[in-house]
């Protein structure tokens, strides 16, 4: 199915790796032209290479917990590609703490990493698109709806503040033809979540999905993309979970049970 998104430019936060590299390869699969940024020079480079065959890429080195890293990131954007069309908030991260344990800076570190991204991100991208429309997509975290408890208790609830902020965005920005919206991943087998997360963890995670299994990022950038694409034109401020349906029933290993 074309999703609409021929010539079109998408602006990918924390693009380099994850979710966000596969998100940008799927935009340059459908056609878009792609811009993505991230902190680590060596690793964008790396991106760079592996997208480039695809199409049109545009990589920058930026913080997005600056709000003047955004707006640099934005304006580049649209000079180079005369425009942009879509912007994925994808940056994110958490501290394995439990509520009481959190000091002073590193809650200033969790809330600038996951919420501050996100701000700065729409605001970049909500200047650029007044004048043409456009399309958001927040990357906040399954977390939003059960989250972590005892592992890194301040994730999920700022994880839901990234999903209530593109409700807010979707009510003020609707008028100038801009569709906010959030996606929510469960578990997904990113690099990162490998490396912090023991594989029997995993498995137990994966044992409370009714698929059995923990996502792969391609898994997650698709539903992105559509948000994102004409195909999507009327839905606006709505959070779609992606989460192999983890913690929806009390007995998920029930189809596999001899429950058919």
């Amino acid at each position: 199915m074309e999703l609409g998104l021929r010539d079109k430019t998408a602006v990918i936060t924390g693009g380099s790796r994850g979710i966000g590299f596969e998100i940008a390869r799927a935009f340059l699969q459908e056609g878009a032209r792609v811009a993505l940024c991230a902190r680590d020079k060596e690793v964008l480079k790396e991106a760079e290479q592996a997208l480039s065959p695809l199409g049109q890429v545009l990589v920058m080195e930026a913080d997005a917990t600056r709000q003047e890293d955004m707006d640099k990131v934005a304006d580049e954007s649209a000079r180079r590609f005369g425009g942009i069309h879509c912007w994925v908030n994808n940056v994110g991260g958490s501290i394995p703490r439990a509520g009481a344990q959190y000091t002073d800076k590193e809650v200033r570190q969790t809330v600038s990493v996951c919420f501050d991204t996100a701000v700065y991100g729409c605001q970049a991208a909500l200047r650029q698109m007044k004048q043409t429309g456009g399309a958001i997509v927040n990357i906040s975290s399954l977390a939003a709806r059960c989250g972590t408890a005892g592992r890194s208790t301040l994730y999920g609830p700022l994880k839901a503040a990234v999903r209530e902020l593109a409700v807010m965005y979707a009510a003020e920005y609707a008028t100038y033809g801009i569709r906010v919206n959030s996606v929510l991943p469960g578990f997904t087998a990113t690099p990162a979540v490998e490396r912090t997360i023991s594989p029997e963890e995993l498995a137990y995670n994966a044992n409370g999905t009714l698929l059995r299994r923990v996502a792969k990022p391609e898994e997650i950038a698709w539903p992105v993309v559509f948000l994102c694409s004409d195909r999507a034109s009327y839905i606006t401020a709505a959070s779609l979970e992606v989460s192999g349906g983890r913690s929806v029933v009390l007995n998920p290993g029930y189809s596999y049970e001899g429950g058919k």
